[in-house]
């Protein structure tokens, strides 16, 4: 009892509880119960502060077992269903009803003696019944007279993210390496920060913030037997002590469970310098050292912190799927938190969330159940963009699987790569999602990411000086996602009338132009993602859609590593822009949605969301609601460029087939006008934004690969789009000069001097010849260029097993070609796939250098990457599964990407871009 009453004195003791009295004051006394804890305390702090803003004087008393309240029309009871010193004076119905509604719920309902009741299931549903009375009187402007509510939450878990990482690499450090320090996060010691954003998420009832981050322990603890593993100095570690403390004891007031994130395996950089390891690597073997250190990092984070639950990755900077996932949490992370448990002398298990991202999670959680019960499965729900609430195929599949395992599993909203950084505010849209996260994925949590500059919060991508926060810009895509992971289903044309409200308040205008503002969020809510999963090569985060998209990325994407799984899960059923121009060749008829369709969709989108936002007149935060103007004109412009390239992208794939230089002419003015749209757009942005993607490392790859910060604003791409479109032309008088015969001329490859340490056998590529030592597989076709080089002969058998290892030293810097089938299958070895492993471009190996470029007997076609290596000694080691080693480079010589076409799907139309 001391220590609650300590609390409300201090909630209290900074402001009067009378400041209305001058004003005749309607009186009310709050009751509360002495047991009560800080979540009701800080719910009882916010409805004080509520009733005085509206005119009341208000007075506030503490219950205990001594001293009842007194009922009547002038109290307000305010308490838990099962608190022992209320319960006895409840009305039996009302308690009834609010425990009723279970986890978060709530009762607000006046008794036939006037007394206001507002009782809680727990303490968060005490919490959630002052904030939802607060908002009845924000909109009455006065204490509604008759009340009778009962409400809860639809999802269980209903949290946002932070990440603690930037949009570079720290010097020395690989992705995801970020320790916590001042000089990289000097927003994270930031209190009042903390606390606005925290109020945010109390405010819109979210209750869970997840901190994401590669290895953060070493940051905030130090280990009595790997002392030297930390990565920050004495007086940083004590100030992350001490933030992280004051993060989490803020947080449980307002509700909010704080969820720490990491990833496996990762190890920090001075432990790794110690023993002689990688901070990372992706096919490296679990090693009892590391383990050891990991288990004991968790046991002492949770014996520190126990009221942190985690979030573990298991995928990416380990080897995938397979039995090292499920060794890694059953065998290190559980037993650490176990140790951490015993340690500290807590009995409860807190929640450990399992991240289903690159794991089998159903497997891993089969393993886990039987000795640790509180666990939760956590999964993208469109992959790392927004692109459908009509989700479908395997991707739906498995989470149907997830939430069938019995235990909750949560849908993350990740990483937004298709809209950032222009503004997003779709009701309708968001609403539609969360109703499909409830009835076709059963889950019942939301994590949601910013929708936009994760890499760079707590800022807003918007040139303006001084930044903005991107918190208060982006204010209503977290406000939206949390009114329907409440409650999903509300009635449309009350939600218009909301949502129109809400608008019209932020922005000073008319009701009518609330709701104008709202069309036009939702007319420009839909071009994004029917253009990303239409058009777009990937749901990752290594395409950035509002730069654009190369010609070649349009008609050849599977050079690019097209990932089907967007268009097979994350889309309604249609087609890609090579299937409906192979069809129209064929005349065979269209499915579902399709390019041309969405072209004109798109366009259309951007002419209404424009329409509805020229009529509003806005007297509130104008520079603000002007930036959100100029948004509505540069998605409209983004949607033009697109339609009118994909449009020219259907004319040159008829090329393809026909190979008639007219279809090329035809193709010619619709990628002037695109450009010229293009052209537009880097004016809309060019003083408005200091960047596209907030992501600026070797990571991203479309349009245009991006290293050191390049490619990251408009104004890059446009001299990109312009060689693009004149080379084109150039190509278009070649074949007319030549009489439509000119092709890209064939270099063969020559093979660089390599010594390789570790492997004898070796062949020389060329038809009929075998390339595996422990079985006869010839190579049946092979492109020109590959001819004569020396590919290293493997064991198929080991590279299954085990993997595939090539020591070698060199004295010039080469290029080792690898090649992968390009068919899914367990025995083959996945190509390197960004969407997947954050390491898959190390080595500049992400990208398909020649597709379809060689076929053995028995075997899909292999399409060929490069890893780039420099001068001296190397090892590479690659994951388990069949590839062939194709031999070594000079670094020097000219790879050209081009599609052999040994797949038997027709020529290589590149050169005419390139």
């Amino acid at each position: 009892m001391r220590n609650f009453l300590i609390f409300i004195f201090l909630l209290f003791s900074t402001k009067t509880l009378t400041s209305a009295a001058e004003r005749a004051p309607k009186t009310k006394t709050i009751y509360v119960s002495s047991q009560s804890g800080q979540r009701v305390g800080f719910g009882i702090k916010r409805l004080v502060d509520g009733l005085i803003k509206t005119g009341y004087e208000v007075k506030l008393t503490v219950v205990d077992y001594k001293h009842k309240f007194v009922k009547g029309k002038n109290s307000i009871v305010v308490g838990t269903a099962d608190d022992k010193i209320l319960k006895p004076q409840f009305p039996v119905s009302l308690v009834k009803q609010a425990s009723t509604e279970g986890k978060e719920g709530f009762s607000i309902s006046y008794d036939q003696d006037g007394t206001l009741y507002i009782i809680g299931a727990d303490h968060s549903g005490t919490l959630y019944g002052c904030l939802d009375l607060i908002d009845r009187i924000d909109v009455s402007k006065r204490l509604p007279a008759k009340l009778a509510v009962t409400d809860h939450p639809e999802m269980v878990l209903r949290g946002t993210c932070i990440g603690l990482q930037k949009p570079d690499y720290l010097p020395g450090h690989d992705v995801y390496e970020y320790p916590y320090t001042e000089e990289s996060f000097p927003w994270f010691y930031h209190k009042k920060l903390w606390i606005k954003y925290l109020d945010m998420m109390v405010e819109n009832r979210y209750n869970s913030l997840y901190l994401w981050n590669g290895h953060p322990f070493s940051s905030l603890l130090r280990l009595k037997e790997y002392p030297y593993a930390v990565e920050v100095d004495d007086a940083t570690l004590k100030k992350n002590e001490e933030i992280f403390r004051f993060l989490t004891k803020e947080a449980d007031k307002r509700g909010i469970w704080v969820i720490q994130m990491f990833y496996n395996i990762i190890i920090p950089k001075p432990f790794a310098d110690k023993h002689g390891l990688k901070t990372q690597d992706r096919n490296r073997p679990i090693i009892p050292l590391i383990a050891d250190y990991t288990q004991k990092s968790i046991a002492a984070f949770v014996a520190k912190y126990p009221n942190v639950g985690l979030m573990v990755a298991l995928g990416e900077a380990m080897e995938g799927v397979g039995q090292d996932d499920i060794d890694w949490f059953t065998k290190t992370i559980i037993p650490g938190v176990k140790d951490g448990l015993k340690a500290a002398g807590i009995k409860e298990e807190p929640p450990i969330v399992l991240r289903a991202h690159d794991t089998d999670a159903p497997a891993v959680m089969k393993a886990a159940l039987p000795f640790y019960k509180n666990l939760y499965t956590e999964n993208k729900f469109n992959g790392e963009a927004l692109t459908t609430y009509g989700p479908r195929g395997a991707w739906a599949d498995l989470n149907r699987k997830l939430a069938a395992i019995g235990t909750v599993n949560i849908s993350n909203v990740h990483i937004l790569a298709n809209l950032e950084p222009f503004r997003y505010g779709s009701a309708d849209f968001i609403q539609k999602s969360v109703i499909a996260m409830n009835k076709i994925y059963n889950a019942k949590g939301l994590h949601l990411y910013p929708q936009h500059s994760y890499w760079d919060w707590p800022y807003a991508a918007d040139d303006v000086k001084g930044r903005i926060l991107e918190v208060d810009r982006d204010w209503i895509w977290y406000k939206e996602w949390a009114r329907y992971a409440w409650k999903s289903e509300r009635n449309r044309s009350q939600e218009i009338t909301y949502w129109g409200k809400q608008l019209a308040d932020k922005y000073g205008s008319s009701l009518a132009d609330g709701k104008s503002i709202l069309n036009a969020y939702e007319e420009s809510g839909e071009i994004s993602p029917k253009l990303l999963r239409r058009y777009g090569i990937t749901d990752g985060n290594r395409q950035t859609l509002t730069l654009g998209m190369l010609m070649t990325q349009l008609i050849n994407p599977f050079r690019y590593g097209l990932f089907t799984l967007m268009y097979e899960s994350e889309a309604p059923e249609g087609e890609m822009i090579i299937e409906y121009a192979e069809k129209e060749w064929k005349k065979q008829g269209h499915i579902g949605e399709t390019p041309v369709r969405v072209a004109k969709e798109v366009v259309e989108h951007g002419k209404k969301a424009l329409a509805s936002i020229e009529t509003v007149e806005a007297t509130k935060d104008v520079e603000e609601f002007n930036r959100l103007k100029n948004d509505m004109y540069c998605y409209d412009e983004m949607a033009n460029f697109y339609a009118e390239k994909v449009k020219s992208a259907l004319w040159i794939l008829r090329f393809k087939y026909s190979n008639n230089v007219a279809d090329l002419e035809q193709a010619l003015p619709f990628l002037q006008k695109s450009v010229d749209h293009y052209a537009k757009l880097v004016k809309l942005t060019e003083d408005s934004y200091l960047y596209a993607n907030s992501m600026q490392t070797k990571q991203r790859k479309i349009p245009m690969r991006g290293v050191d910060k390049t490619f990251i604003h408009w104004k890059e791409m446009l001299p990109v789009f312009t060689k693009e479109l004149n080379h084109f032309k150039k190509s278009i008088d070649s074949l007319k000069s030549l009489n439509g015969t000119e092709a890209a001329k064939v270099i063969p490859y020559k093979a660089a001097e390599v010594n390789v340490l570790n492997e004898s056998a070796s062949y020389i590529i060329n038809k009929n010849v075998d390339v595996f030592t422990d079985t006869s597989v010839l190579i049946k076709e092979v492109a020109e260029q590959l001819i004569g080089l020396k590919g290293i002969k493997m064991s198929k058998e080991k590279q299954v097993k085990t993997g595939t290892e090539i020591k070698f030293t060199t004295k010039n810097p080469v290029k080792l070609l690898v090649g992968f089938f390009n068919q899914k299958n367990p025995k083959y070895l996945a190509p390197p796939q960004l969407e997947t492993d954050a390491s898959a471009n190390n080595y500049g190996q992400s990208e398909i250098k020649i597709s379809n470029a060689l076929v053995l007997n028995g075997f899909p076609p292999a399409n060929v990457h490069a890893y780039l290596f420099p001068a001296g000694t190397h090892t590479l080691n690659l994951g388990k599964g069949e590839c062939l080693i194709l031999g070594f480079i000079d670094d020097k010589q000219e790879l050209r990407i081009f599609n052999a076409g040994l797949d038997g799907r027709g020529k290589d139309i590149d050169w005419l871009f390139e």
